[in-house]
């Protein structure tokens, strides 16, 4: 493991400064959004409304779908992909990613945001109570996957108390000191667009669903926000965290250039593999009413899928943008109320 050290050195260069390349006082800023409001009611016949209305689970089996109103459409554009998508993810080339290894990462933000589903993919802490993760880890388009009932979410916790046997180790042997204490969902919420889309094009475009805990995981969380173009992220660059299937008991952490981009999706080829879908994908940006810098959720980490390029398949690692729609939806299912999911 000699070469840990030094890639915990590059890790923390890349996850916790960035190197501007616009001049020294240049700061990728967050932008300003005038934020449409998604209230549960009947309102305004826009099609729009039937892939934003949800379906809830509760722990108890029961479900309901709420139909939403929708006031202050933003203009949104965008580019249509072709192809259908498939659960496989993609390794480009040599393998870029970084398994995250001692407490002092794991347990600290923003990799302690990182959470694992008791159906086999990531998640993020997004709220005291709230987990962001992909529709596809619930439900398949047509139905809720196998356990979903009785969804768990586990969080890694040392095994040994500080002081106890082995909190000494080295960074190297903790990862097989770590250990999940899991804390059950109370609820799902699931868009229409996904159960519509039937895992299809448009379905992909709302690949997202939000879990309610049944208590609070007494974390610090990663705010969610509204994703900028791809021009205006620093460097071109987003980061996710997840637990990838072939590294069992690991968070693999990577970071890539997007280099395609629709108004609903982010096409990049970060490396990963099955287990990641759900990662909430970020970036590090300056807040400039509290003139800090701050990381927020801009996406979640969907899946594979090829893309008509200029006539030309081509193959992506594909993240759900959150647009300013899906943002007002998603800060609503968390906060209850519209009032403050002004500010994305």
């Amino acid at each position: 493991m000699a070469g840990i050290p030094g890639l915990l050195l590059l890790l923390l260069i890349c996850a916790v400064g960035q190197v501007s390349p616009y001049g020294a006082h240049w700061k990728p800023t967050w932008p300003a959004y005038r934020l449409p409001v998604v209230l549960p009611q009947s309102t305004l016949n826009l099609e729009a409304k039937q892939y934003l209305s949800y379906e809830t689970l509760y722990a108890n089996g029961s479900r309901t779908e709420t139909q939403v109103g929708i006031y202050v459409l933003s203009r949104g554009g965008g580019q249509e992909s072709s192809g259908k998508s498939r659960r496989k993810r993609q390794i480009y080339g040599y393998d870029s990613r970084f398994s995250i290894f001692g407490k002092d990462f794991l347990l600290n933000y923003p990799f302690s945001t990182s959470v694992k589903l008791s159906t086999g993919c990531t998640g993020t802490l997004v709220a005291e109570k709230h987990v962001l993760t992909a529709a596809h880890c619930i439900h398949d388009g047509k139905t809720y996957v196998k356990g979903t009932q009785k969804l768990r979410v586990g969080f890694l916790k040392p095994k040994f108390k500080d002081g106890g046997r082995g909190a000494n180790s080295s960074s190297s042997a903790v990862p097989e000191k770590m250990k999940f204490q899991w804390i059950r969902v109370k609820r799902t919420h699931v868009p229409k667009g996904w159960i519509k889309g039937n895992a299809n094009d448009i379905g992909m475009d709302y690949d997202y669903a939000l879990l309610e805990l049944k208590k609070p995981h007494k974390r610090k969380f990663m705010k969610i926000g509204v994703s900028p173009p791809a021009k205006q992220l620093p460097g071109g660059r987003i980061h996710f965290s997840g637990y990838d299937n072939d590294r069992p008991g690991n968070l693999v952490y990577r970071f890539c250039d997007v280099k395609e981009e629709t108004y609903d999706l982010l096409y990049q080829q970060c490396d990963a593999q099955p287990g990641a879908s759900g990662s909430g994908v970020y970036v590090r940006m300056w807040k400039r009413q509290q003139r800090k810098w701050e990381r927020k959720i801009i996406g979640i980490f969907s899946g594979h899928q090829w893309v008509d390029m200029n006539g030309s398949p081509q193959d992506f690692n594909v993240a759900v943008r959150i647009t300013p729609l899906k943002y007002a939806q998603i800060c609503y299912w968390i906060k209850g109320n519209y009032l403050d999911c002004r500010e994305g």
